[in-house]
């Protein structure tokens, strides 16, 4: 039927043409952005997986910069207690030292003299071992607050996505041991018999804390492995969601173009249509 006040004709390739151009413009938004999400319509299930994948993502990444910072703790307070325990190794050669029934008063004043500085260094080292402004072998910190790493509860990094995927990094309080070190005395046999008894306990006690702080550190590096690992196979994961398939979107974007220029093309002619029509009446 040959009508003039409708065009249905028109009215057909108007609405193909909305269609087409709408989705070559989104494929062309895919392309130019990467992503195969670029609106809440193209995907609403997998933009909430998405984002949640994100989310928890940029958490793991935090996570494996504190498992980092964690070792990093370990690994100044065991090359502390490593030097510790070297000087108190040389403290006790010395103690040893003064039992020698060879040494006279003015040898033992002065291994007494290296043995006072040595146990100075402990002291030192000991006090002057911090990380970010917190001590790691002593209670107290230098502007006077308590250190979280010598409390009870030790320092507490978060390592996973869950506030409890924690792990708490406690060292021990040497303080008592630098105090007891202090009032030593080898200017005598029977002071160098009592300092090696109490030089051997230290010593020990060190190499106790060497291996809790070992054990401490490979725990936080298996975690950052896991944690590493995490966050590669979400980033895998989260890209199947939300990043575009250029090859894939190309195709669309062609199909599209090609689909929207026919619908121009058939629009102009629908109207023309009307055109021929009306020149019957003429």
């Amino acid at each position: 039927m040959s009508v003039i006040g409708t065009n249905i004709a028109a009215n057909t390739a108007l609405a193909y043409l909305n269609k087409n151009s709408a989705a070559e413009s989104s494929a062309l938004a895919k392309i130019s952005s990467g992503s195969n999400i670029t609106s809440a319509s193209d995907d609403a299930a997998g933009l909430a997986i998405s984002s949640n994948m994100k989310s928890d993502i940029a958490v793991l990444q935090e996570a494996a910069t504190n498992t980092t910072n964690g070792e990093s703790v370990l690994n100044t307070a065991d090359g502390a207690l490593s030097n510790i325990s070297d000087v108190l190794t040389r403290m006790k050669a010395l103690a040893t030292e003064a039992q020698s029934g060879s040494s006279d008063a003015s040898s033992l004043s002065d291994i007494q003299t290296e043995f006072t500085a040595l146990a100075t260094e402990v002291s030192n080292i000991a006090t002057q071992t911090t990380f970010n402004g917190q001590s790691l072998l002593s209670t107290t910190n230098s502007d006077g607050t308590t250190s979280s790493f010598t409390s009870t509860s030790g320092a507490t990094f978060m390592t996973g996505t869950s506030s409890s995927d924690t792990i708490a990094v406690k060292l021990t309080d040497l303080t008592s041991m630098i105090s007891a070190l202090s009032s030593l005395d080898v200017s005598s046999a029977s002071g160098a018999s009592a300092a090696m008894d109490t030089l051997t306990t230290d010593i020990q006690s060190v190499s106790t804390q060497r291996a809790s702080v070992g054990a401490s550190l490979e725990q936080l590096q298996y975690t950052g492995d896991v944690i590493s690992t995490s966050i590669t196979n979400l980033q895998a994961a989260n890209s199947a969601i939300s990043d575009v398939d250029l090859s894939a979107e190309q195709t669309n974007y062609t199909n599209e173009q090609t689909l929207t220029s026919a619908a121009v093309t058939a629009l102009t002619e629908a109207n023309q249509m009307q055109t021929e029509l009306l020149k019957v009446l003429q």
